[in-house]
């Protein structure tokens, strides 16, 4: 049940960042979601998907939201 819960939350962060991507064309999906680890795996879509700013929108935008909303998670990768 609370793997459900935090599978939530994070796909609710998940849908606040989109709007920033999806103005310049781009969007996300969430493949993986590894609790026990504390990791996410996502891939880009669209023009994200080739971006060469795509590592900086991870780290400083993605990854920033998600580790302060849920700081159980310890990284985020685009697979």
């Amino acid at each position: 049940m609370k793997k459900n819960k935090n599978l939530d939350k994070l796909n609710k962060i998940l849908d606040e960042v989109r709007p920033a991507l999806e103005r310049d064309g781009g969007n996300l999906e969430l493949i993986n979601y590894d609790q026990k680890k504390g990791l996410v795996e996502i891939t880009f879509q669209g023009a994200c998907a080739h971006c060469p700013l795509a590592d900086v929108t991870l780290k400083h935008l993605i990854e920033a939201e998600i580790k302060g909303q849920m700081p159980e998670i310890k990284e985020v990768r685009a697979v």
